[in-house]
């Protein structure tokens, strides 16, 4: 009980100065979740229900992000900026680059050939508020969207993807459990992707949209350390390599608003005939 009236004693604070300035940082510290891969706010893998950005619901907040992974053969680079607007709607958009290091070579591309990706996103809050219903067992919920264009538009469709472009369709849940340091979240989402989209939408094991599952999990050490899980769920739609699902493991440092590093093991399952990739993720944030 203590801890829930330490957070809303801060959301009061917050909620004070929202009045005094439009592009503000009145959200409690660690509450908007980090940046994910595709630029949406959430955790290293996964979109939240939260909207991105310490702006409350009088004001507007965003951040600039990199993210870096490198596993046992490739390496993938994502850099962005992602909006809070009102606490209502995020926008956001993210580029992508996936480099095939030497795997390149030895599936025919060439050393160090790059799938690149742009990825524009955008997630309006339905109900729910993920801080404020510390009395009820609703979640906050969210309805995102994701288009993603891979420019490598003959080659994914050479190893059996329908098409280059596409749109991810999701609806997150998060609950946020203040007494308990928690933060739970299942999204559930609708995609063609392979590989992200990095290897284009679609192919012969299935064309259409599949529903695929993402679930987080984060705890509050303390106000600037969280640790946390990450699961995703991908489609299997190519016939030349299977695809497996992802996962995360993750530590967050926030020493305030405006700074966030995200370091993370990751495995991200078999890639492009090359095996098990594992490695590590890296994401550096800034924000208002």
């Amino acid at each position: 009980m203590e801890k829930i009236l330490i957070f809303l004693a801060l959301i009061a604070t917050g909620a004070a100065h929202a009045e005094e300035s439009l592009f503000g940082s009145g959200k409690i510290l660690a509450t908007p979740g980090v940046i994910q891969v595709e630029g949406a706010g959430g955790s290293g893998l996964n979109p939240w229900a939260v909207i991105s950005g310490y702006g409350t619901n009088r004001q507007i907040g965003g951040s600039a992000h990199h993210t870096y992974v490198t596993t046992g053969d490739f390496t993938l680079n994502a850099t962005g900026v992602t909006v809070g607007l009102f606490d209502r709607l995020e926008l956001s958009f993210t580029r992508q680059w996936f480099n095939t290091r030497s795997a390149g070579g030895r599936l025919g591309l060439g050393d160090g050939f790059k799938f690149n990706q742009d990825i524009v996103g955008a997630k309006v809050k339905v109900f729910g508020d993920a801080v404020y219903d510390q009395d009820k067992w609703m979640p906050q919920v969210s309805l995102g969207a994701q288009y993603k264009k891979a420019d490598k538009g003959a080659i994914v469709r050479a190893v059996g993807a329908k098409g280059d472009d596409d749109i991810d369709l999701y609806l997150a849940a998060t609950k946020i459990l203040l007494d308990k340091s928690l933060v739970l979240t299942g999204t559930a989402r609708a995609t063609r992707a392979n590989q992200f989209g990095l290897l284009g939408f679609g192919g012969p094991n299935g064309s259409g949209r599949s529903l695929q599952f993402e679930g987080s999990a984060a705890y509050l050490l303390s106000r600037h350390f969280v640790v946390g899980a990450d699961y995703r769920t991908k489609p299997d739609n190519l016939a030349f390599a299977e695809e497996d699902d992802a996962m995360a493991a993750y530590v967050v440092w926030l020493p305030s608003k405006h700074f966030t590093i995200t370091a993370a093991y990751t495995d991200l399952g078999k890639i492009a005939l090359q095996g098990r990739q594992r490695g590590f993720y890296l994401s550096l944030q800034l924000g208002f």
